[in-house]
């Protein structure tokens, strides 16, 4: 199945290539827990959607009237300070990507904190149920007004 690397590719062989081109942007197994703790806890949200309009970023999910937006961080590819390691092959490419992440987040944060949104950023690792607890809370009481 995996045939030659391209050129230009990132991926040192073309296993690494099948590999990594399989990851999944949304409905991690780790997001989907996410969501379906929150559904059970009774809240509705938007899936996979910008929070603000003209931001091309998308968040896990999106309480609109609220404004919180939760995003669920890969440990991997958000370099978690827990759980990152960095890669043997080809190391400085994939630094230098989950550095560009890292700073992508970091200017998402703003964009959206600027905008009156609270972000919640949930680690792959984290307890599902916490988590969950943690969005219902900051949900009521950004729609209670306290």
């Amino acid at each position: 199945m995996a045939s030659e690397v391209p050129a230009a590719s990132w991926a040192s062989s073309p296993a690494v290539r099948t590999i990594m081109r399989a990851n999944r942007s949304r409905d991690t197994k780790p997001e989907l827990a996410l969501r379906s703790a929150i559904h059970s806890r009774g809240l509705r949200y938007r899936v996979d959607v910008p929070p603000i309009p003209g931001l091309r970023r998308r968040a896990d999910l999106v309480f609109t009237k609220a404004r919180v937006a939760v995003f669920s961080d890969g440990c991997y590819w958000h370099g978690c300070p827990d759980h990152y390691r960095p890669a043997r092959r080809n190391d400085q490419f994939w630094s230098d990507k989950i550095a560009r992440n890292q700073a992508r987040d970091k200017d998402t944060d703003a964009k959206l904190l600027a905008a009156g949104w609270l972000v919640i950023r949930v680690w792959e690792h984290e307890d599902p149920a916490r988590a969950a607890d943690r969005v219902v809370q900051a949900v009521h009481s950004r729609s209670s007004g306290a």
